[in-house]
């Protein structure tokens, strides 16, 4: 699978920012989406995640703020996050697979990621 996550970017807190995900080489209607993130010094943690049949969830830390959705016939899976404070300040990634290895951050590789910045 091939993953190209863009959209990330610097902005004040309060903002907005849309962040995008394409996926390759994986059949992507089939499978489930998530975005996750990793702040300097800290590991890797599910932001929220989309299913198949476009069940949500998120971490409670993002409710009321982000919002995932998918598009399957452009193979992308999109994260909206109003609100952004400081402490959403990340490398974003995204990953697509089953649901069990999606809500579980269980995937050997990812990609490059898209960096998010908010300023105080």
């Amino acid at each position: 699978v091939q993953l190209q996550a863009s959209g990330g970017g610097l902005v004040q807190a309060g903002g907005s920012l849309r962040l995008s995900c394409v996926a390759s080489g994986t059949i992507f209607s089939l499978n489930s989406a998530g975005w996750y993130r990793q702040a300097s010094g800290n590991e890797r943690e599910m932001v929220a995640y989309i299913g198949s049949s476009g069940y949500r969830g998120y971490a409670d830390s993002v409710k009321g703020r982000f919002t995932i959705s998918r598009d399957n016939a452009k193979n992308t899976v999109y994260l909206q996050m109003n609100n952004l404070s400081p402490e959403d300040t990340a490398v974003y990634y995204c990953n697509v697979g089953p649901l069990n290895r999606v809500t579980a951050t269980q995937f050997d590789r990812w990609g490059q990621g898209t960096q998010v910045t908010v300023s105080s």
